[in-house]
């Protein structure tokens, strides 16, 4: 359902573009074969989901191109949010609807083709949250149902209610957990494949001077080489690799990092290409 790379827009609100940059970016998106849209309620203090919704509505045409995701299920204290004292989760039944309402309102679109739980909440009732997505679901509001940042048990505690589509979750070389702790072999044996979000480690990949990410820069930049791409694409190919069969997520405003992405689905990594860059990630062989 989702095109192989996705567009990450949480940073849209710091571009500063007029409706008419946004719209532009969102065509070249599409242009490059990248029809999934990243949201989140919350993406820059509740205004990311609008400045997107705005853009669209000059060319409203372009929905029916697309595939959009949004999260909900966080409570940010921002002075649009007076009555919430505190930072804290939410995945009542009523703020759920609440969101989506909220959501399909401001990205002007009748339904979501994807929404996810944005955080383990330690109150997450899940019969409470399958009600919620059984209402949303019949009243043709949402298409898929998936979470966000999840475990393997808060996975399957709530699969166990509601089928689940997809766990989004941070992954790269530089945070390896999902390949050990058993994410990815869940996500596998659900054929519920991934999102992955900072698939660059948040740049770090290729500004940190810690040793780890030295290293992995070091591989990946030789092995683009090799292949005639850049090391980002490698990055993306690293991660696109594996048999969970994940969609990583690009966030950027430039439409050549984008491409830089988009030209990893077609870079199939050996195994030992593959393994060289979690050798480099770890500083040591595998057992």
């Amino acid at each position: 359902m989702l095109s192989p790379i996705v567009a990450g827009v949480w940073r849209m609100a710091n571009w500063n573009w007029t409706p008419q940059e946004r719209l532009r970016w969102i065509e070249q998106c599409l242009d490059l074969g990248v029809t999934s849209f990243d949201h989140a309620d919350i993406y820059g203090a509740y205004t990311v989901e609008a400045l997107f919704g705005e853009a669209l509505a000059l060319s409203p045409g372009l929905r029916a191109r697309m595939q959009l995701v949004t999260k909900c299920g966080i409570q940010l204290r921002v002075p649009v949010r007076p009555d919430t004292r505190v930072k804290h989760y939410d995945t009542s039944a009523r703020h759920i609807v609440r969101s989506v309402e909220h959501s399909l309102q401001a990205l002007g679109t009748d339904v979501i083709d994807r929404l996810l739980i944005h955080r383990p909440d330690a109150l997450l009732d899940a019969d409470e949250v399958a009600g919620a997505f059984e209402q949303l679901h019949d009243a043709g509001k949402v298409r898929q149902f998936g979470v966000s940042n999840f475990s393997p048990s808060q996975f399957e505690l709530l699969h166990a209610r509601y089928p689940l589509v997809t766990n989004q979750i941070e992954w790269h070389p530089l945070r390896r957990a999902p390949l050990f702790d058993g994410t990815l072999d869940q996500a596998q044996r659900l054929r519920a494949h991934p999102m992955i979000w900072s698939p660059l480690a948040g740049g770090a990949l290729f500004t940190s001077d810690a040793d780890e990410a030295m290293r992995v820069r070091g591989v990946l930049a030789s092995i683009g080489a090799q292949h005639g791409v850049s090391a980002a694409t490698v990055a993306f190919a690293w991660i696109l690799r594996h048999p969970s069969r994940p969609h990583p997520i690009a966030g950027s405003r430039r439409i050549e990092a984008m491409a830089e992405a988009v030209a990893a689905t077609t870079l199939r990594l050996d195994v030992q290409e593959w393994t060289e860059i979690l050798v480099a990630a770890t500083g040591q062989d595998v057992p």
